[in-house]
């Protein structure tokens, strides 16, 4: 660990695949980066100017290791394991922007249902516990199908559906080892249109607001496809409307947040998570293809104290859409080789290809955010030619795998 630490620079809380464009932002307005994050061999650590391989969860490690250092901002990514750190530090060396408390209440689905409750929205049944036990003899007095989950869980991690009661024991044991907390939520399974509602606040207002439809693998909970939604304008207001109120509820005056929830038949709105950070599985670069906007930028503006509105501003309204790629077997395995990168981006109307994993790197089942190995996006004046650019490139994009022996 280097012993003197680069001055004015921005800290950056997680170094995942998906904080790779803040590195490279910072790095193209000339800010030098220090990457916390607890993996060595985390993909994003080559793009930061220094690292510090510590939990992004432990505030008062980092704070050590920086020793008389102090942070010109900080920031972090498409991850709640380190927003309670990132409030503490932002906190601690008052910090251009400090990330506000209030919104830490997300991460816990349980609060999150009583804030929504709070703001009117309609809900649905739930219990969350510590206690195993608990949980299993209330979730069975629910309406199945039920979802499972840890309460302070992200990126599909530690989530299943069940049908029966009989699966509750399972399901939550696996629940529980996913979380920090040891707490577990059932929650009522609501049927309907899957949507993504993203905002970046300004002063208490929504100033960019984006609605997305959701596809996932399999009909599970894995995202596999997301693309810019078509809504009547009534029924876009009044999402846009909602996650603002839902913004404010959480403290959130300034900065990105997003919404998951679920339109049901007869089009009330069902908010099922917040997460009070940037969306994950690629979201700004589909809001980029689509819009010109660059909540990345935005973001580290923000983060130095800088003016942001101007990188929210659209300079285009296209149609986009994204693909997340992921392991077509359901067990681990290798990656032997890419084929057909070079023809996809050669699609019109192909945007980005991002690739995760590299020959010899290990594959697990896309089972969860998490587990992605790439990224496509595409955008276009219809729905159906971005649709059919990404159709196309997916269908020239394979990753050559071989299963992991005894596996």
């Amino acid at each position: 660990m280097p012993e003197n630490w680069p001055h004015d620079a921005l800290l950056v809380l997680g170094a995942s695949e998906e904080t790779i464009p803040l590195y490279q932002e910072a790095r193209r307005r000339g800010v030098p980066t220090i990457a916390v994050d607890m993996l060595s061999e985390a993909p994003a650590l080559p793009f930061a100017d220094a690292t510090m391989i510590i939990s992004t969860r432990d505030a008062d490690a980092i704070a050590d290791a920086l020793g008389d250092v102090r942070p010109a901002g900080i920031v972090g990514g498409a991850s709640d394991a380190a927003l309670a750190t990132w409030h503490t530090l932002s906190q601690r060396y008052c910090a251009p922007y400090v990330y506000p408390e209030g919104a830490l209440a997300a991460g816990d689905k349980g609060a999150f249902h009583a804030i929504t409750a709070s703001c009117g929205v309609s809900g649905y049944g739930w219990i969350a516990s510590e206690d195993e036990e608990e949980v299993v003899a209330k979730a069975a007095g629910l309406r199945f199908p039920l979802m499972i989950k840890p309460t302070d869980g992200s990126g599909s991690k530690g989530v299943t559906q069940i049908d029966a009661p009989e699966e509750l024991s399972g399901a939550v044991a696996y629940a529980r080892s996913y979380s920090a907390s040891r707490t577990v939520i059932a929650e009522e399974f609501v049927p309907g249109r899957p949507v993504t509602v993203d905002v970046f606040m300004r002063d208490g207002r929504a100033v960019m607001t984006s609605i997305k439809d959701e596809d996932f693998i399999d009909g599970g909970f894995v995202l596999r496809r997301m693309r810019t939604a078509q809504l009547a304008p009534p029924a876009q207001r009044h999402l846009e409307a909602t996650a603002e109120r839902l913004c404010r509820a959480l403290g959130i005056d300034n900065g990105p947040a997003n919404f998951d929830m679920v339109l049901g038949p007869d089009g009330q709105e069902h908010v099922i998570e917040a997460n009070a950070r940037l969306g994950g599985d690629g979201i700004p670069r589909l809001l980029a293809a689509a819009y010109g906007i660059d909540v990345v930028r935005a973001l580290i503006s923000l983060a130095l104290g800088q003016a942001f509105h101007d990188h929210l501003t659209p300079t285009r309204a296209a149609h986009a859409a994204l693909e997340l790629i992921g392991s077509p077997h359901a067990t681990e395995g290798e990656l032997i080789t890419w084929e057909g990168i070079a023809e996809a981006r050669g699609v019109p109307g192909i945007t980005d290809i991002e690739i995760y994993a590299k020959p010899g790197d290990l594959v697990r089942p896309h089972d969860q955010s998490g587990h992605k190995i790439g990224m496509i996006v595409a955008a276009g004046a219809t729905e159906a030619q971005a649709l059919a650019a990404l159709e196309s490139a997916s269908t020239l994009l394979r990753p050559i795998i071989r299963p992991k022996e005894g596996s």
